[in-house]
């Protein structure tokens, strides 16, 4: 499996369960954080809904990795997306005191976008080498 494949596989299936447990299983999330519920919970819905709708873009570049389409999804969701959301998580930590437990999802994100562009750029520089 190639490089991009794995990195959409992974990162599809991190947001699937990440956007199902945000549907089905807050309580349990909440528990897991140490938060309260949210309030109203129409936000968690449609960050829920928001994940399954990312993890299922995965399925563009999971199927042509190497397409104009695919690539541009991942560098998108990858190190836009997934950058963006850990330094916001590490951001809300020290500016707004969010709890230490959210910066497990900082790593997580921080990581997937890290690997998504390694990803990128490894497999664009191979290009170039064997073609200069």
């Amino acid at each position: 499996m190639n490089r991009l494949r794995a990195i959409a596989a992974v990162s599809g299936i991190y947001d699937a369960i990440v956007g199902v447990t945000m549907l089905a299983g807050r309580p349990l999330l909440a528990s897991i954080f140490n938060v309260p519920l949210p309030e109203p919970p129409i936000h968690a819905d449609l960050n829920g809904i928001f994940l399954l709708s990312v993890a299922a873009g995965y399925l563009i570049p999971y199927r042509d990795p190497e397409s104009a389409g695919g690539r541009a999804y991942l560098w998108v969701m990858g190190p836009l997306l997934k950058g963006a959301g850990a330094a916001t998580f590490v951001i809300d930590h020290f500016v707004r005191g969010s709890p230490s437990s959210f910066l497990l999802f900082a790593f997580s994100d921080g990581l997937l976008a890290a690997l998504t562009l390694w990803a990128l750029t490894a497999r664009r520089s191979v290009r170039l080498q064997a073609n200069p």
